[in-house]
């Protein structure tokens, strides 16, 4: 279906205003800032750069990028830069999706605790694989994680969960042989599912207990320790989703699954369709269904559709993608060195940059070569 131009910074620069006014009291300053890079993201109000072509002296504006994690332009080159450097560490196995749900009641207090509850969701469903995997009776290997954190629905509803590649094997306790696990087989979801639940709701008490937890509204009485515990109760006895899907095919793979899942924020502006005083259409996808069914449409009233694309603003500080195990970032060079010594593959010959070296935009560059003018660049040849 070919794109309608839309941007979300559209929608933002016609409402922004009067939302904000309309929802002065119950808007954070990080939502504020979001809302603020995106209007003014690739305009003149953050300045630019002119770039000239030396052999017809055509010149070109290059407004500057936000840069900002949440704004749906800035994260295609964010992606790349990601991607180039996780490209460099690809082993020469299977890997697994892996994906942490956490219950709706769960989820609702997310929402009104995002830093607190966002952390334990990352660090519960990691040690649930990390400690699974070491245990001799199912991997008995040190394994590594890449951990993606995303907060949303094809609706933009609250939905925080976590996507987990995890090659197919681990390293030996003493580190000297890679133990692989069977060859469409990771980690029993059940076992996992059981741990993972333990882990989360062992982790809500002991952040209830040190005070970090904060209740409004219709959860208020939940400050109260004993109604906390009944609350929570139920969730003891149901089964948790986590899910397993089918290994990738192959490495490669594997990098066009991140490519997507990443740097991906709440709602993509090639999902827009229209918009218009008082409405917004944009695309989703129903997982319920497969088939004919599966893609469909929304319309929201302006208000909600800013709304929604606002809760799944990330604290500030808050990291959404994370490495465990072996891929940790202190060792992981090192780590992955001695497995593909241990396998016998090659190292590759390119270099790349650790995340922290990341450029996080996909700003313009500010020099182009003389052998091509300018003008053409500008429309796209």
């Amino acid at each position: 279906m070919p794109r309608s131009g839309l941007e979300v910074a559209d929608i933002f620069r016609a409402h922004g205003a009067a939302w904000r006014a309309a929802n002065k009291s119950h808007v954070s300053l990080d939502q504020l800032k979001v809302m603020s890079a995106i209007e003014r993201c690739r305009t003149a109000a953050l300045g630019g750069h002119v770039a000239r072509c030396e052999d017809c002296a055509h010149e070109h504006i290059a407004y500057n990028s936000c840069r900002n994690r949440h704004c749906p332009k800035c994260q295609s080159g964010a992606a790349k830069a990601w991607l180039a450097a996780r490209e460099a560490e690809l082993l020469p196995v299977r890997y697994f999706h892996l994906v942490f749900t956490l219950p709706k009641p769960i989820a609702n207090i997310a929402h009104q605790n995002k830093r607190e509850i966002y952390n334990l969701l990352m660090r519960a469903s990691a040690d649930t694989v990390l400690r699974i995997a070491s245990d001799p009776k199912h991997l008995g290997a040190r394994v590594g994680i890449a951990s993606v954190l995303h907060t949303w629905g094809s609706a933009m509803t609250h939905h925080p969960h976590v996507h987990m590649i995890v090659p197919g094997g681990g390293l030996s306790a003493d580190g000297t042989k890679w133990i692989a696990c069977r060859r469409n087989f990771f980690l029993a979801v059940r076992v996992l599912a059981r741990l993972y639940r333990r882990l989360i709701l062992e982790g809500l008490g002991k952040l209830h207990d040190a005070g970090k937890l904060r209740f409004f509204g219709d959860h208020a009485n939940l400050a109260d320790r004993d109604t906390f515990d009944v609350f929570l109760r139920p969730l003891r006895k149901i089964d948790w989703v986590v899910y397993a899907k089918e290994p990738f095919a192959g490495p490669k793979a594997v990098l066009a699954y991140l490519s997507r899942y990443t740097h991906r924020v709440a709602l993509s502006n090639s999902r827009l369709i229209r918009f218009d005083e008082c409405r917004v259409t944009f695309r989703v996808k129903n997982y319920r269904v497969n088939g004919p069914g599966r893609h469909t449409t929304m319309t929201l009233k302006t208000d909600e559709f800013i709304r929604r694309f606002l809760i799944h603003v990330l604290p500030k500080g808050q990291h959404r993608i994370r490495h465990y195990g072996f891929f940790g970032n202190g060792s992981r060079a090192t780590n992955i060195a001695m497995i593909r010594h241990l396998l016998g593959a090659n190292t590759p010959d390119r270099d790349h940059a650790n995340d922290d070296g990341i450029n996080d935009t996909d700003e313009p560059p500010r020099v182009l070569a003389s052998s091509r003018c300018l003008a053409r660049v500008a429309a796209g040849d």
